[in-house]
């Protein structure tokens, strides 16, 4: 395919797709955590990307350029709405977060 071939041998090939249909964020997790009868809750922040699509021939087209680079991702199906039979592309891993901030660089 004409296209898969230019993202995928590309020097920044995830910009374009990570701008158009991902983005980057801030993960907040809680934990709950119990000292007696009080409840705490302890909070873990993280950066993340995510791509969201229900093309499985975009979504194959960024694997093919994730992998090749060594950025590990996850993948799996939104079962609920808005993203419903959607494909999500999970970037969580510290070291993948800071190779992709190097490659895809803020939005304008």
């Amino acid at each position: 395919m004409y296209s898969r071939s230019i993202i995928v041998d590309a020097p920044t090939p995830k910009r374009g797709l990570i701008h158009s249909d991902g983005c980057r964020l801030i993960d907040r997790i809680r934990k709950k955590r119990r000292s007696g009868e009080v409840t705490h809750y302890k909070y873990h922040e993280y950066p993340r990307y995510q791509f969201v699509n229900t093309s499985t021939g975009m979504v194959d087209t960024l694997l093919r350029a994730l992998d090749p680079r060594n950025i590990e991702w996850k993948l799996h199906v939104g079962e609920r709405e808005p993203v419903h039979n959607a494909y999500i592309v999970s970037i969580s891993r510290s070291s993948a977060v800071a190779r992709m901030d190097a490659f895809v660089g803020p939005e304008f």
